[in-house]
């Protein structure tokens, strides 16, 4: 049976709390004393990032990763309502932590198991060996086609079954 239209958007209009650790919010220096007070996490709520969210962003940022930051964090978080202005002054570490938990909720993360199955893809182990053994770049190796790969790999294992 396929999904209806209405089942595909249903996530779009899922919302997430998200716990801030108060360490988080006022990070301390190491071995400093805490002057935090209560250790009571205090909350956000995020939506995820639509398509249209993305290319707006993305078109608005450009290259600018603070931008971008700042462009998802003013896009995701529904409460309390932020302004552009007021999220270029958070720290660091806050928004790191924000992003990290917009990209999870929106689908924009490649967890450990994944990264480990993309790795162990026998095309992705080609390209990097003939990254290392003739010293290209990713964008070079990315142009080669399947028989060009295939071409240089087999002349790697003749060079080595001669040595």
């Amino acid at each position: 049976m396929f999904m209806t239209p209405e089942e595909l958007l249903a996530g779009n209009t899922a919302t997430f709390d998200v716990a801030i650790p108060a360490s988080v919010l006022r990070p301390l220096a190491e071995g400093a004393a805490s002057d935090r007070g209560p250790s009571m996490d205090r909350k956000v709520k995020l939506r995820p990032l639509t398509v249209k969210d993305i290319q707006l962003i993305a078109r608005a940022a450009k290259d600018d990763e603070v931008l971008t930051s700042v462009l998802m964090i003013q896009r995701s978080v529904i409460e309390p309502a932020l302004k552009h202005q007021q999220i270029q002054e958070f720290h660091g570490g806050l928004v790191s932590f924000l992003v990290e938990h917009i990209n999870r909720i929106s689908g924009l993360t490649t967890g450990e198991e994944e990264l480990q199955a993309i790795a162990d893809a026998p095309i992705v182990q080609a390209f990097f060996l003939l990254a290392k053994e003739f010293h290209w770049t990713p964008a070079q190796v990315r142009e080669l086609t399947l028989g060009q790969v295939l071409g240089y790999l087999e002349f790697l294992n003749q060079s080595k079954r001669q040595a």
